[in-house]
């Protein structure tokens, strides 16, 4: 089983400007992904609700998270990556994935 990432437009580039040690571990997350599914279980996967989860990264330069969604088949779209520097995923954020989870569904 194959599954196919993509990136909601300018997410791909936010990844790339994460901290290098943080990035390195999403991307191989995210390849860990692409060949298994997304459901990766604790610590690394887990729900935010109405179809939204996180992608939970930790390396010696901080934490960070992927918000990403299934589309049709076995396709998923990352909505959103950022450097959490709160105990709690931003509002902010879950509001700008759910907008972006919103416009993929209907593409």
């Amino acid at each position: 089983m194959s599954w196919m990432i993509t990136f909601y437009r300018g997410v791909d580039e936010d990844l790339l400007s994460i901290p290098p040690k943080i990035q390195a571990r999403m991307i191989r997350l995210l390849e860990l992904m692409e060949t298994h599914g997304p459901n990766l279980g604790p610590p690394h996967t887990k729900s935010l609700g109405n179809g939204l989860f996180e992608l939970r990264v930790k390396a010696q330069e901080g934490i960070a998270r992927g918000v990403f969604c299934y589309l049709n088949g076995e396709r998923i779209c990352v909505l959103s990556v950022f450097v959490k520097k709160t105990q709690k995923v931003p509002q902010n954020e879950i509001k700008i994935a759910r907008k972006r989870q919103a416009e993929v569904k209907t593409l």
